[in-house]
């Protein structure tokens, strides 16, 4: 059986065909010289990648080495490799003599399925219908043709704001990881690359995800368990002192390969049927894997290479530094102190500050929609180029023109204050769009529809927001006050 290459982010038992089958797993330092990483993603990147090779004792040949190119040079037998997860890492490997690139696998929908229902709809591509016919396709929470409950999704269910007065919410805090002697040794090795020259961003902290498929399997049985139930709810609510909520923190795990998706939307069904978990819930952590995970994984392949070049908005303003550092303390205004805050300390956030917080403000300002995937892959746990290419160009950023999405995901202080408990003791009013305490995602908002408003493309989903914009009267007041403080940590 010929030897198989696993990458840092295929390495769960479902990458294998036999439980003995030999192995090559490669560390490459150049990786880490390229770009800034999260501290805490390249210390979870290497304790995974080194844990499955003391999990594959003799089984494994591990190598370390400055790049792949290199390791491979001491490799003097035929290999296989899972189709990796980038085009660049695609384009290597089929370079190279001696390797059989098999196709994907860690994805429930194949990249063949996909493109003949998505060449089939002869337009623009919607994450909603691709859902649908996945849980039909897959058979998925349906009995027999019908959807379970009598309807595809129960979106509306799960968008409520947190409870009033609370400041976390009240479910069993997910179990966290031990840190054992490889992550000790991970832990020096990255303080010494930091003495020679190699730069992160964020802080170290302890380990908080799993790096192991135990681990990984241990963490979805307790969510399944114990904070499944309360997750449909408040999927969108944000709180500032209860970073995880009822969110499951399995995307590391998910795209470091350590869980099958599948066997977790099953685990999640039965967690339905039998233990009778309330359906929304369900239903909405399964899209967020069988819908949105699986439907980026393919646009990424989908899409032209160049598609991560898009910029239909002509956004050209550069990241300032106080963003890109995650310097959290430079800024005032509540919400994005603390969301920037926690993804420094923790390198993970979920979804809504992503989008609605980190993103929302990025495209407020017209950054650079390149460098803001940059930051997006560098700086989460979570973040590679599949997952952030898609999500940030054609969701977060717009800058598809809506190839992928209905809608720019703007929004006003309002949508925050509505949300979150962040707006309380705030310096800045949501309600407010001009002067002192003018909220800058407020202000923002409408100027960013106002240099934008012939870029946009008209449909009713904007039509309404439009018209409202064109009747305020302060609106060339607005968008002189933050083209003055358009890089300025707000």
């Amino acid at each position: 059986m010929p030897r198989r290459w696993l990458f840092a982010d295929q390495l769960g038992p479902h990458f294998l065909d036999e439980r003995r089958q030999p192995v090559l797993l490669i560390e490459s330092k150049a990786v880490f010289r390229r770009r800034a990483f999260h501290r805490q993603k390249a210390h979870l990147v290497l304790s995974a990648l080194r844990h499955r090779a003391a999990e594959l004792g003799n089984q494994a040949i591990f190598l370390r080495a400055e790049t792949y190119r290199q390791a491979l040079r001491r490799v003097r037998e035929p290999l296989e490799v899972c189709h990796p997860t980038s085009r660049a890492a695609l384009d290597f490997v089929r370079g190279l003599d001696q390797v059989t690139v098999l196709p994907p696998r860690g994805f429930v929908t194949g990249l063949d399925e996909f493109a003949d229902w998505a060449d089939a709809r002869r337009g623009a591509l919607r994450m909603e219908t691709f859902y649908r016919f996945a849980r039909e396709h897959h058979r998925v929470l349906v009995d027999g043709a019908e959807p379970v409950g009598g309807r595809w999704s129960f979106d509306t269910e799960n968008r409520q704001p947190p409870p009033k007065g609370v400041e976390r919410l009240d479910v069993p805090p997910p179990p966290m990881p031990r840190e054992d002697d490889i992550d000790a040794e991970v832990r020096e090795d990255l303080d010494r690359w930091e003495r020679e020259g190699i730069r992160f961003v964020g802080r170290d902290g302890p380990r908080r995800f799993p790096v192991t498929a135990k681990e990984a399997q241990a963490r979805l049985r307790h969510f399944l368990k114990h904070r499944l139930p309360h997750f449909g709810p408040y999927e969108d609510a944000m709180l500032a002192g209860d970073p995880w909520l009822a969110h499951s923190m399995l995307s590391s795990s998910f795209n470091l390969g350590l869980l099958d998706p599948m066997a977790a939307i099953r685990g999640a069904e039965q967690a339905y049927r039998k233990e009778k978990v309330p359906l929304p819930s369900v239903e909405g952590f399964i899209r967020q894997i069988l819908g949105w995970r699986d439907f980026v994984w393919n646009l990424y392949w989908y899409f032209e290479p160049g598609y991560q070049r898009s910029n239909a908005l002509g956004a050209r303003a550069a990241m300032p530094g106080w963003f890109r550092d995650l310097d959290a303390d430079a800024v005032q205004a509540r919400c994005l102190s603390d969301v920037l805050a926690d993804l420094r300390d923790h390198g993970w956030v979920h979804h809504i500050p992503r989008l609605m917080v980190l993103g929302n403000y990025a495209l407020q300002r017209g950054w650079r929609t390149a460098e803001v995937v940059d930051f997006f892959r560098r700086s989460f746990v979570d973040g590679y180029d599949w997952v952030m290419t898609v999500n940030v160009v054609g969701m977060s950023q717009y800058a598809d023109l809506g190839r992928m999405s209905t809608k720019p995901y703007v929004a006003g202080g309002s949508y925050i204050n509505r949300m979150s408990d962040y707006c309380g003791g705030c310096r800045y009013d949501p309600k407010v769009r001009l002067g002192e305490r003018a909220c800058p995602f407020t202000a923002g908002y409408w100027s960013f529809l106002d240099r934008n408003r012939d870029r946009i493309p008209a449909n009713a989903r904007m039509a309404r927001t439009m018209a409202q914009m064109n009747r305020l009267g302060d609106l060339d007041a607005v968008r002189d006050q933050e083209k003055r403080r358009s890089s300025k940590a707000p």
